[in-house]
């Protein structure tokens, strides 16, 4: 991607989920999801620089058995910036893609672009988000909802609907939901794990970012080419396999 900067693209992959335990070896129409996200990765950059950074054998083990590299990180980490925070005490990069093991449908057009985004404005963690769709309720809890300015500069992300308008409820221009590509340095990732608990709005609404706006850390948003379709419950599995059919992405 640059002559210039070292790029790696880390994948946490935690086994024990509290929702879906096992969740990074779940069969997609027949390939684990884990696989099917490292294949994505190495569309957008070369098979060498994508690592899962995992907690567990069976993954580390059916990762390295497809030709991907697997770094195993504590079992002890809160949140999966923590835990690659520690690949980057292991690995050495310039820039460290975070790309979430349960979003099979992710873009590597789109993981291309957030590292042009840090490439260009290297003090912020830059974030990927899309719009809400109309088939989509805002008021799921696990659609992340992201507030910013019109510098995109992040505001607020919350499970909760927001912005709020004050006469309906609702926002006519629609909402923005997290979209989980998220780029950070070295020195980003550091300040991140020597804070060493979730900070207070953090633990609120379960959203790890959150903790870099308690760092005074910007974070820029950067809206994406594709739609974010996560699997944070088994029956999302289903979803997944009709969206992948629809769209001939067998």
């Amino acid at each position: 991607m640059s002559k210039e900067k070292k790029v790696i693209i880390v994948i946490p992959a935690r086994y024990k989920s509290s929702r879906f335990e096992g969740k990074p070896l779940a069969k997609i129409l027949g390939k684990p999801m884990i696989l099917r996200v490292c294949d994505l990765c190495a569309a957008a950059l070369e098979k060498d620089n994508i690592y899962v950074a995992t907690d567990d054998k069976r993954i580390k083990q059916k990762v390295e058995q497809a030709g991907y590299k697997a770094v195993m990180t504590s079992d002890k980490h809160l949140t999966g910036t923590d835990r690659i925070a520690e690949v980057s005490e292991l690995v050495d990069a310039d820039i460290y893609i975070n790309v979430q093991g349960d979003e099979p449908i992710v873009d590597p057009t789109d993981i291309l672009k957030i590292i042009r985004e840090k490439i260009e404005y290297p003090n912020f963690v830059i974030k990927g988000y899309s719009k809400i769709r109309s088939d989509e309720n805002p008021d799921n809890p696990n659609i992340i909802k992201v507030v910013f300015n019109e510098k995109n500069k992040l505001i607020y992300m919350s499970r909760s609907r927001l912005p709020g308008s004050k006469n309906s409820g609702f926002v006519e221009s629609g909402y923005n939901k997290a979209v989980c590509i998220y780029a950070f340095n070295k020195g980003e990732l550091k300040a991140f794990s020597e804070f060493g608990r979730k900070s207070v709005l953090e633990k609120i609404e379960d959203i790890e970012i959150l903790r870099f706006l308690d760092l005074e850390i910007d974070v820029k948003l950067v809206e994406t080419n594709s739609d974010s379709l996560a699997v944070d419950e088994e029956d999302d599995i289903l979803k997944v396999e009709k969206y992948l059919l629809k769209n001939n992405r067998v």
